[in-house]
């Protein structure tokens, strides 16, 4: 039995109650948790396309792009995204029956954000990736056609948890909306578009409440542990008779001796691994780690910290024309492979054009991203990955 059909077969089991509860005013939804099989760039069953033209569709998750993020319910989940290039995903389906004007109703579904989520930038530039981890929310919009928006039912704050947080929401229709739109968008007001991701899953059924009733809007998460409640008990304060302050005498001035540097609380920069580096220490195949180097966040834009370091990098490489050397990039283990490739080999390639503008000539340098291969330290702790992280010049040649 292939992944499909199982899911055509559970829509199927899912559309009975349909039929003996079409007089309770409960709104059912066709495959409210998103089964089907995980693929890029198509709807799951029973969900339509409300994208932009040029731009693929949402995804069933997971295992798209480097998605791991497990089902919060069945197989599979919705994944959509917003892109830089002010285009963002949506998908819509028919309600089971219509809104009523002048009802109110409880919805509840679960939310949460993908650590890494490494999609091409837009259908112009397929072979362009990003990693779109930039907190998302989700808007639900009514209305009477295919991807209609006529009226924002409920929207979301920004979702930034990496675990399904379940969010309930209440919704109060202005008119008989037939329609239900799913929208992934910015964080409001949107200064600038970015590249972000919200994964949805485990929709309820619309049901009708009264308009008094308060619904809880505070996001729940998914299994969290209950621990339970111990009595508080606030212990009488003991009776202390005040003792006359004691005051410290203050330590004598000293001079330092001749010859001694004055104490002082900034500590001195430390020069670089290529401030004093002479050609004769140097072996051919050795590899020299590019200290203060530090790029932003999942880019090859370095930060402006990092500007001394390359400088003295550039004047080894003017004042020893001699030497040749490869610039290699290295990431840690967390993001999937063809992001670590991609990444490092942009870092490294960032060096290696600094380095060519300044003047140094490419005969003498090449550069390679050997993603997450060659760990120096444990990738279990945050300094393990952080020395995991690096960009290295290794020497080729020597005269």
């Amino acid at each position: 039995m292939t992944a499909r059909f199982s899911a055509l077969l559970a829509l199927l089991v899912m559309c009975l109650p349909l039929l003996s509860a079409q007089d309770n005013g409960v709104i059912y939804l066709t495959n409210p948790s998103f089964e089907d099989m995980p693929q890029p760039g198509r709807p799951p069953i029973g969900w339509m396309d409300c994208g932009f033209e040029r731009e693929s569709p949402p995804d069933v998750q997971p295992r798209q792009f480097g998605v791991t993020k497990a089902p919060q319910h069945g197989d599979s989940y919705l994944g959509m995204v917003v892109r830089a290039n002010e285009s963002w995903e949506a998908v819509t389906q028919r309600l089971s029956r219509p809104m009523e004007k002048g009802k109110c109703y409880e919805f509840s579904l679960y939310l949460c954000r993908a650590e890494f989520y490494l999609s091409p930038v837009s259908g112009d530039n397929p072979k362009d990736s990003a990693n779109f981890v930039t907190p998302a929310k989700l808007r639900i919009w009514g209305g009477f056609s295919k991807c209609d928006k006529k009226y924002l039912l409920y929207e979301t704050k920004e979702i930034i948890s990496h675990r399904w947080l379940e969010y309930a929401c209440k919704l109060e229709p202005e008119d008989a909306y037939t329609y239900i739109t799913l929208e992934a968008y910015y964080k409001t007001p949107v200064l600038f578009p970015y590249n972000g991701n919200v994964l949805i899953d485990n929709l309820s059924e619309i049901k009708p409440i009264n308009c008094k009733q308060p619904v809880d809007d505070t996001p729940v998460a998914d299994a969290l542990p209950i621990t339970p409640k111990t009595p508080v008990t606030t212990p009488k304060p003991p009776v202390t008779t005040p003792k006359p302050p004691v005051t410290t005498p203050k330590p004598p001035v000293t001079t330092p001796k001749t010859g001694e540097p004055a104490a002082t609380n900034k500590p001195e920069p430390a020069e670089g691994a290529f401030a004093n580096l002479r050609t004769e220490d140097l072996r051919e195949g050795q590899t020299i780690r590019i200290d203060k180097l530090f790029f932003k966040t999942d880019s090859a834009v370095v930060l402006n910290t990092s500007y001394p370091m390359l400088e003295e990098l550039y004047t080894f490489m003017s004042k020893n024309p001699e030497v040749s050397v490869e610039i290699g990039g290295h990431t840690n283990s967390l993001p999937p492979d063809e992001y670590c490739d991609k990444l490092s080999t942009a870092r490294a390639k960032f060096v290696y054009d600094y380095l060519i503008k300044k003047g140094i000539p490419t005969s003498r340098m090449q550069y390679k991203g050997y993603g997450k291969r060659k760990p120096i330290d444990t990738n279990n702790t945050a300094d393990g990955r952080r020395n995991n992280q690096r960009v290295e010049v290794k020497i080729l040649k020597l005269g």
